[in-house]
């Protein structure tokens, strides 16, 4: 099947590379360049990742950043993106983006929103306006930003909730997925960019495995570039959402990259990659940053406390980015804790720096053939929790 340009949404866009159990290194080819996956995926809500500069980014070889679909319609608004040159235009990056369809978002706000087989009828949080998001008004919206990747548009399910909710949502999933990737074919060539934009699949299901099952094999029967793992890490324990991760992954395509939507701490990163999981997002390293938490080789460090006042060592002893080559953590406790924003700006800067050397460290781990040893290395060292 191909769209109004002739890109085949069966492009093969992955490359499998190596395996060390079921860890899996790749790479990832977009118009806007290769993307070596395990990925960590910095979250640019607003067409921006907090307090960095594009140029910081690629200092640390940030490879791709996730843009947020429902704040981009909400402000500046998707057409205006359009007319700028799409979001890698717009915002001064040059590199791979993807969006999120807005699914989180909007059943987040579920006071605000109504949910029908249509799509969903929701109220904005900026100025109560109405809206709706429908399977076919997400795909123009995610057009118009142009990123290389986009995703189905999915209804996200809390935790806890009923058998037979889950199931409902899943379905209705599969259908709106199925309708995205309709009218992504259809969308007449003035309305979409000039390069190749992958639609990604999500699997939903909750905490049941059978929905789970039945989720990943009607998502994986559309033959999409992709495929995401949706509504976990939503306050299930972490036990669960590893095996529920298991779970689905035995469902999805070895060919395809596999995405885990909204995971972001390091152990769990490392847990997933040993699953075969090969793409990641989450705000933690910069909401933690600016919080004036820093994550370490040894585990997180809340640099605010303190302890940490005549402590005049690098964030990380281990580290070499630019900020733990420069700075002490009694400099950046005193930026923070006098409101400055160089203090947050640093630490956000060392926490991206850290999750991508994570990454390339699981990478090489993977092609070496040791990822097995590299990861309990990694768990007899790392701390998850607070110092």
């Amino acid at each position: 099947m191909t769209d109004s340009r002739g890109n085949d949404f069966q492009d093969k866009i992955y490359k499998l590379e190596a395996c060390c159990g079921a860890a899996r290194a790749g790479v990832i080819t977009t118009a806007h360049g290769p993307i070596l996956t395990p990925v960590f995926m910095p979250v640019g809500t607003q067409a921006t990742v907090k307090t960095l500069t594009p140029a910081d980014l690629e200092s640390m070889d940030v490879e791709i950043v996730l843009a947020n679909t429902y704040h981009l319609f909400l402000r500046p608004g998707h057409e205006l993106v359009r007319r700028a040159g799409g979001l890698q235009e717009f915002m001064g990056w040059h590199r791979p983006v993807l969006t999120d369809s807005g699914g989180y978002q909007v059943f987040s706000l579920l006071d605000l929103s109504k949910i029908t087989e249509e799509g969903v009828r929701f109220q904005s949080h900026l100025d109560g306006s109405y809206h709706m998001f429908t399977p076919e008004s997400v795909m123009e919206v995610q057009a118009a930003l142009g990123a290389d990747i986009i995703m189905a548009f999915d209804e996200c399910v809390p935790y806890p909730a009923e058998e037979k909710y889950v199931q409902l949502a899943a379905e209705r999933t599969v259908r709106w997925a199925q309708r995205c990737r309709s009218h992504l074919a259809a969308l007449e060539p003035e309305r979409r960019p000039s390069w190749p934009q992958y639609l990604f699949g999500i699997v939903q299901g909750g905490m049941f495995e059978h929905i789970r099952r039945w989720s990943a094999r009607r998502t994986e029967e559309l033959d999409l570039p992709g495929y995401a793992v949706g509504g976990l890490s939503v306050g299930e324990p972490k036990e669960m959402m590893y095996g529920m991760l298991e779970h689905v992954l035995e469902y999805l395509p070895a060919g395809k990259p596999r995405y885990l939507m909204g995971v972001g701490y390091p152990e769990d990163l490392v847990a997933a990659v040993g699953r075969g999981v090969d793409m990641f997002d989450c705000v933690v390293p910069t909401r933690l940053g600016r919080n004036g938490s820093v994550f370490t080789a040894a585990g997180r460090v809340s640099v605010k406390n303190a302890a940490y006042k005549d402590d005049f060592r690098p964030l990380d002893e281990t580290c070499d980015c630019y900020v733990c080559r420069n700075f002490t953590r009694a400099y950046i406790r005193h930026l923070i804790n006098a409101g400055e924003i160089l203090g947050i700006r640093l630490s956000s800067h060392h926490n991206l720096h850290f999750m991508v050397g994570l990454m390339r460290a699981m990478r090489r781990a993977i092609v070496d053939g040791t990822f097995d040893q590299w990861s309990r290395e990694f768990y007899n060292k790392y701390d998850p929790g607070s110092r």
